[in-house]
């Protein structure tokens, strides 16, 4: 019974779930070890004197076990999907339509190798290597035990009905694509309901886990430096000035950090794990530190592959995996009732019915285009969307959203999305009264609206404000609240100094 029950799952998800499997293990790896590594540098960063980020609270729970499994989600969903959906798509081709030609096969291996050699290109990386060696041969290992060998038309009438949707679907939603999708997509499918809200805050718990990972230096908020190597104190001091500006903590100790720089005559000697990466003259650095730093972040990033696979595989692979989930449930309920033909047709109908509903509700849950004219009317809307959509309006006009009538409603919504572009109108509102009100939603029960708090203080510019962000910062208990309090430190002119 247990067999008949498997045979009806269909085979992409018996090929793909131990591809996703694999990453999982390999990522929850690759996570822990970066949390490691992170760990015992915010230990030198806090012993060197300087304020660590995150804070204790987080700190600590770096070396535990849930943080890298669950962080890894965010790896296996993304690369791992992606790299699991490209390898079924690569032996589907060679199996079906070429009918495991050798030259094919050739051919497929040299795009896989030269994905090894942009991995490893800034210099070997085991760990983001083995994602690409072990899920494919997972997943390559599972086609051939699980795809049928032969070659008939049912096979390909199969194959053409369940491709046939996922291809109408991506076009369809091509017309979403914007620089603003994934916010509206969280706006609109997450935080507008009760699952999407526990997604929601599941993302922003854990995602900063696996983001530490694949960041360039220039994309990290605190790097770590070593200068003791230079012997000229007026020299050292004005390096590590500009240092401190762009968030390069000098903790001189024998931890690996990310910067080392020595001195060499009248040349500046940058160094990366004892690898000379550039070299500068004092004068040049002075003169143009941010373009020197750039220069290095770049050529020490090791990663820009992987990360833009990564987020490719979020735009394609994941949007996939869920549609083979949708898929492979309703599959399995009609085969209690279809034969293995007519099941196939009918689950890829409701799953292209089940998308393009999902792209109807989405589109018009966004709410039409507002005139200027009508934005008085559309805040005080009694659909919450529309209300959103004229938030985003007055962020991006910049118009003082004090002076609206419904200004004192919305403050007290229970809609997150609707509470969340209101805190960012905020930070271009100039009125005392709105900053007092901005300030209690430093205490709003969702991490989103609580972020976005401190951008806007940061965005006012009001420098009394650091005080009480810096109080908030050293009680918070969540990492994305505590690298916006950070940033808005930062806008607000504060800079990292020794505490001893």
């Amino acid at each position: 019974m247990g067999h008949y029950k498997m045979n009806r799952c269909p085979c992409a998800v018996k090929v793909l779930l131990p591809g996703l499997l694999s990453a999982q293990v390999l990522a929850t790896i690759h996570v822990y070890l970066s949390n490691s590594r992170f760990y015992h540098s915010l230990i030198a960063i806090k012993a060197a004197g300087f304020l660590p980020i995150p804070n204790q609270q987080i700190m600590y729970g770096l070396q535990g076990f849930g943080p890298a499994f669950y962080g890894g989600l965010f790896f296996t969903f993304t690369a791992g999907a992606g790299l699991s959906i490209l390898t079924l798509a690569a032996f589907w081709i060679w199996d079906r339509l070429f009918l495991r030609n050798k030259f094919v096969l050739i051919l497929i291996s040299l795009i896989w190798i030269g994905c090894l050699w942009q991995v490893n290109g800034q210099g070997f990386c085991p760990l983001v290597t083995s994602y690409f060696l072990v899920i494919p041969a997972v997943v390559i290992a599972a086609a051939l035990r699980c795809m049928p060998s032969q070659h008939n038309q049912s096979i390909w009438l199969d194959g053409i009905v369940q491709f046939i949707p996922i291809i109408l679907l991506a076009l369809l939603w091509t017309s979403q694509i914007n620089s603003h999708l994934f916010l509206n997509l969280r706006d609109h499918f997450l935080l507008s309901n009760s699952l999407g809200i526990k997604i929601n805050d599941f993302y922003y718990k854990y995602t900063l886990y696996p983001a530490e990972v694949i960041k360039s230096l220039d994309q990290k908020i605190l790097k770590t430096c070593n200068l003791k190597h230079i012997k000229e104190k007026r020299t050292k001091e004005l390096i590590e000035k500009e240092l401190l500006n762009h968030d390069y903590l000098n903790i001189e100790n024998d931890l690996t950090v990310d910067l080392n720089i020595e001195k060499n005559n009248n040349i500046l000697v940058f160094k990366n794990k004892h690898k000379t990466i550039l070299k500068t003259t004092l004068r040049e650095f002075l003169f143009i530190p941010q373009n020197i730093l750039k220069k290095f972040s770049l050529k020490t990033d090791r990663h820009q592959f992987f990360r833009q696979f990564t987020l490719l595989s979020l735009l394609i692979g994941f949007p996939i995996i869920l549609y083979v989930m949708l898929y492979a449930l309703l599959h399995v309920i009609s085969r209690f009732f279809l034969g293995s033909t007519t099941s196939t047709v009918l689950t890829s109908i409701l799953c292209l019915l089940a998308g393009i509903i999902s792209l109807a509700f989405f589109h018009f849950s966004k709410g039409e285009n507002i005139l200027w004219k009508d934005l008085a009317e559309a805040l005080e809307s009694e659909r919450w969307q529309k209300r959103v959509t004229a938030l985003k309006i007055v962020n991006q006009k910049k118009i003082e959203i004090g002076g609206f009538h419904a200004y004192s409603r919305i403050l007290q919504s229970r809609h997150i999305a609707e509470r969340y572009w209101l805190v960012r109108t905020l930070g271009v509102s100039r009125q005392p009264e709105t900053y007092k009100q901005l300030l209690l939603f430093l205490d709003d029960p969702n991490p989103n609206v609580v972020c976005m708090a401190f951008y806007s203080l940061g965005r006012r510019g009001n420098v009394e404000s650091a005080k009480k962000i810096m109080n908030r910062f050293e009680t918070s208990d969540h990492w994305y609240e505590q690298w916006y309090a950070y940033k808005a430190l930062r806008t607000l002119g504060w800079k990292q100094t020794k505490s001893k």
